[in-house]
């Protein structure tokens, strides 16, 4: 069977408008980062502000600091990263687990590795619209062994966020959002719906993979793929390994963003009524006065 009989008939395939090398970078204590978004070349992918694939070796890490005004989904992909707050929210995740966090009006947070050795996974910072970012924070926290998956003609799915292949993620998005991690063995393909309002973008873990259309140039790990407006996006396997990518979407809030490291508001007066807040420990940041993690 060809691969044009195989391909499902999106009517309008998303292409790869933008490809960039994430290039590692230092952050927080001493970790070790490849930004694939929030760099020069790709400022944000509306409603993404960031994605980062970490690595963090103990006693590196990243130290107490703020957020305020959308979310961070931290998703292991080794080790274990362990994450205290202001508000006593504290725990441990591990590889293949996922921490869904809203920081909402303000969270003071730390997260540093848990154990020896190194640990890596991907940070994906999705913004709040206006009406949702003074929103109390809260968490949702998924064990490896509770994320949605299926397998089928050679490709595994495990469903953050979303749908796929007929299985659907319990996470809750406030800023509607697809997060799906593929593994395609050689030979294999997939084909996966997106909203075609959505924003959508790959991110490939390891391996190599077709992207797109069949005759497209494989690219390999380490790359973020912007996509191309369209209903669907189609990938092939056609090397000898496995393929690994995670494959992100989301609708477009069409705000404006105005970010100052840590903070995310639409005005620039946003933003210093923000500072202020945290620099006099109010309107959320009130745990922030006396809170040190441990």
């Amino acid at each position: 069977m060809s691969d044009s009989d195989k391909a499902p008939s999106f009517d309008r395939p998303r292409l790869v408008a933008k490809k960039i090398l994430a290039k590692l970078q230092r952050e927080g204590d001493g970790a070790v980062v490849r930004r694939g978004i929030g760099r020069s070349e790709l400022k944000n992918l509306d409603p993404f502000l960031m994605l980062d694939d970490f690595s963090v070796t103990p006693p590196a890490g990243f130290p107490d600091h703020p957020h305020r005004g959308f979310e961070t989904v931290t998703y292991m992909l080794q080790g274990g990263i362990t994450h205290q707050d202001f508000a006593g929210h504290k725990g441990t995740i591990r590889t293949g687990d996922v921490q869904w966090m809203t920081a909402g009006r303000g969270i003071v947070h730390s997260e540093m590795p848990a154990g020896e050795g190194t640990s890596n996974g991907l940070q994906l910072w999705i913004n709040l619209s206006s009406r949702d970012k003074m929103i109390e924070p809260s968490y949702q926290e998924l064990p490896n062994h509770e994320i949605a998956r299926a397998e089928e003609d050679g490709v595994e799915v495990q469903v953050i966020a979303g749908e796929s292949m007929g299985v659907q993620s319990p996470v809750y998005t406030r800023t509607p959002t697809m997060y799906l991690d593929f593994t395609l063995k050689p030979g294999a393909e997939v084909h996966q719906n997106i909203p075609e309002s959505w924003n959508s973008f790959v991110y490939i873990i390891e391996g190599e993979g077709v992207f797109g259309i069949p005759n497209s140039s494989p690219v390999a790990a380490h790359h973020v793929l912007v996509l191309g407006p369209g209903d669907g996006v189609s990938v092939w396997n056609r090397s000898s390994s496995k393929l690994r990518f995670v494959l992100i979407g989301g609708q477009p809030l069409n705000e404006p963003v105005v970010q100052h490291g840590p903070f995310v508001m639409n005005t620039q007066a946003e933003i210093n009524r923000t500072i202020e807040d945290y620099h006099y420990a109010k309107n959320g940041f009130e745990m922030a006065r006396s809170w040190r993690s441990q």
